[in-house]
């Protein structure tokens, strides 16, 4: 059965909170292949208002989008010029896009490395090796493209910050029409002016978006407590004086 748009995000966000989790447990993101993958094609089908692939083990892509296109999703976690993804060069033939992604496991954020036609990404791969065709992340890093345009859900100011959340979940932090990265530091010293913890009840730290989500409502539940300024009376012309 096809997912909604809602459902789609939403099995976004759990996917990036059990992410964020099994890195407090220690596990390394190199480690989570599988989560990481589901992440970028949850993402995938929610910027392009398409579907998950129908099939187990589709051939060649993972996602198709709203206007019928079949997308190869390749999704990483690595943070190193070295790396590189993998495409099986016979299933490329059904591919229209190729969608290549990092989870910054710094700003728990989502970043989209590639985003072109399948015939453009196929110049980028080197020859066939083994069966596979690479496609370094060298030059991807160096012109990794902004976020896709989401919806903010929550958007609080607070000492000369705007803090937004996306409908994935992600922080951002503008300060003068300026974006700040990383957030973290950031979040980290509104909470402590906030009086608010740094860390679960477990007491491990909090990661990003929980901190910004902890900001936003913190400040939001300022803003409600501040009583409105009395209005002015106006006097009518048949008020009795």
């Amino acid at each position: 059965m096809a997912l909604t748009q809602m459902q789609i995000i939403q099995s976004l966000g759990e996917a990036m909170t059990w992410f964020e989790r099994e890195l407090q447990w220690g596990v390394k993101p190199t480690e989570l292949p599988h989560l990481c993958g589901r992440i970028g094609e949850l993402y995938t089908a929610m910027i392009t208002n398409g579907q998950m692939a129908t099939a187990v083990n589709q051939q060649g892509y993972d996602v198709v989008s709203a206007q019928g296109e079949r997308i190869s999703v390749k999704t990483t976690s690595k943070m190193n010029h070295a790396s590189y993804v993998s495409f099986n060069p016979r299933t490329l033939s059904h591919v229209d896009r190729v969608i290549v992604l990092r989870v910054n496991t710094e700003e728990m954020q989502i970043e989209i490395l590639l985003d072109d036609a399948v015939d453009v990404a196929m110049r980028m791969m080197g020859p066939e090796v083994k069966g596979k065709r690479l496609l370094p992340l060298r030059p991807l890093l160096k012109n990794s493209k902004p976020q896709r345009e989401q919806e903010t859900v929550n958007i609080v100011s607070y000492h000369g910050y705007t803090i937004r959340e996306l409908e994935s979940g992600t922080i951002l932090i503008d300060c003068e029409g300026q974006s700040k990265s990383p957030v973290k530091p950031i979040l980290r010293n509104l909470a402590l002016s906030l009086n608010l913890s740094l860390v679960n009840s477990n007491g491990n730290p909090l990661n990003t978006r929980q901190l910004g989500s902890q900001v936003i409502q913190s400040v939001k539940t300022i803003i409600e407590r501040v009583p409105l300024a009395p209005q002015p009376v106006t006097l009518s012309s048949t008020f009795p004086i």
